[in-house]
């Protein structure tokens, strides 16, 4: 059971959530789970990519009913009601990578009228579209903007748990391309991510998609000790991953428990030391074997020191900026420009923690959501730096997500966070393990430079 679930199903939670006029959020669902209803496939002028791409994962789709006059009917109150399907599809995908006019967007509107209220819980719309940089005009690219729009109204509209997403896609991406992404967001993986849009292109190391795409592989998580990073170092495991779970010293029965329970090795390591990329490939060397090398690193590890800016001295900002960011750097420099005994794999993926307190910014976190933005800017930087290299860079931008440390908000500014998100609650740490497992997933390779949010929609910043 979850820690959402546990809070809600207390009698002092449910009390007061009544009290507050707050209805119970819907339970989501998770993990390498598809959709138990049909799979919904509608195709726009041009498409073809979509279909190419369930194909390959063998997943069997139907047509689209489509809200046309001549589809609906009337409810007892004259009103018109637009075709239902005969039983609710788990999922709707629009493939609009042909669309570039104003009006071929009406047939997304016809498409998704259908569904808005007739998906089942926990349902899925996705939306293939053209990226901007390869369309032409100043029509075709205002209706690619114009998508987007869609995209996040729709996900607010929506309700059950079903989440809405947008993946632009680059010109000469594949269906092998594609299909790490339309796997995890068809998978209830994507559980927390809504309302999002990034950009897959075609891949810089084409690997086949599989259910243990780790296997053989070694993964460093740094913060692993607890919490979120104790959920990536799980997810990573069950992945099939050899797990090098990092943390502080004074952390270190904590870190050893989680490496014990997932099979991998626990390294006590402050990661703001100047030498600490070199002692994560020595690790590896010594404990794992001379021949291993580094496949994935996850910058998870990060601290707050909260204060308003007026009250902020120059130790709370130092600390937050080195341990969030700059450390973050200075370990991907060591391991991207050393060839040294299990240093970073030709093809590796790394990947940073940023956050939507550095998308929006947030009330007396001025260092946590500098560092924070700052991530985000990092990768966007070394997605160009690493362009001639197999390597992909990404990040995740996690909301509220429920932990320990949440725990002890103050059960009603707790509620408030919680409900300001399309989903009406908190994520779990797995949602953001979830997340950055399919980022470094070796069939992900077309998915570099990118920021995916894991906020369940979050209000804030949309």
């Amino acid at each position: 059971m979850s820690i959402l679930e546990t809070i809600y199903g207390t009698p002092p939670g449910k009390f007061l959530a009544k009290k507050a006029g707050l209805s119970d959020p819907p339970k989501l669902r998770r993990g390498r789970v598809l959709p138990t209803g049909t799979i919904v496939l509608g195709e726009l002028d041009g498409a073809g990519l979509g279909r190419q791409t369930l194909d390959l994962l063998g997943i069997g789709s139907i047509e689209p009913l489509l809200d046309v006059p001549d589809a609906r009917t009337k409810d007892e109150k004259g009103r018109d009601v637009p075709p239902r399907y005969q039983t609710r599809p788990g999922a709707l995908i629009i493939d609009a990578t042909g669309v570039r006019e104003i009006t071929q967007l009406e047939g997304m509107r016809q498409m998704l009228r259908p569904v808005m209220k007739g998906l089942e819980n926990s349902g899925r719309i996705i939306i293939l579209a053209t990226d901007a940089s390869a369309v032409e005009g100043p029509e075709a690219k205002a209706v690619a903007q114009g998508i987007d729009g869609i995209n996040r109204t729709v996900g607010k509209e929506l309700r059950g748990g079903s989440t809405a997403n947008l993946v632009f896609v680059k010109e000469g991406t594949t269906a092998a391309d594609l299909a790490s992404t339309l796997s995890f967001l068809l998978e209830g993986r994507s559980a927390f991510v809504s309302g999002q849009t990034w950009r897959v292109g075609p891949s810089k190391d084409p690997q086949e998609l599989t259910d243990r795409p780790f296997e053989g592989r070694i993964v460093v998580v740094t913060g692993a000790a607890r919490g979120i990073g104790a959920a990536i170092a799980r997810t990573f495991a069950r992945d099939g991953a050899t797990v090098v779970a990092v943390d502080i010293p004074a952390a270190g029965d904590a870190l050893a428990k989680v490496a014990n329970e997932i099979g991998g090795s626990a390294l006590q390591l402050d990661i703001t030391a100047a030498d600490a990329g070199l002692r994560m490939a020595s690790h590896v060397a010594r404990v794992h074997g001379g021949d291993k090398e580094i496949y994935a690193v996850v910058h998870n590890a990060g601290i707050t020191r909260d204060k308003m800016l007026a009250n902020m001295d120059e130790g709370r900002w130092a600390s937050v900026l080195d341990v969030n960011l700059a450390a973050e750097m200075r370990i991907n420099e060591f391991l991207l420009n050393n060839d040294v005994d299990g240093g970073l794999a030709k093809n590796a993926r790394i990947t940073g923690v940023a956050s939507t307190s550095g998308v929006a910014g947030n009330k007396g976190q001025t260092n946590y959501a500098a560092s924070k933005a700052g991530v985000m800017g990092y990768v966007w930087a070394m997605k160009d730096e690493l362009a001639d290299r197999p390597i992909t860079i990404n990040a995740v931008a996690p909301g509220f997500i429920e932990t320990e440390m949440t725990g002890a908000i103050p059960f009603v500014q707790r509620e408030i966070f919680r409900r300001t998100n399309s989903l009406s609650q908190g994520g779990n740490p797995v949602d953001v393990a979830e997340t950055l497992a399919y980022l470094c997933g070796p069939a992900s390779g077309g998915v570099d430079g990118q920021v995916v949010r894991v906020c369940g929609q979050n209000l804030i910043g949309q």
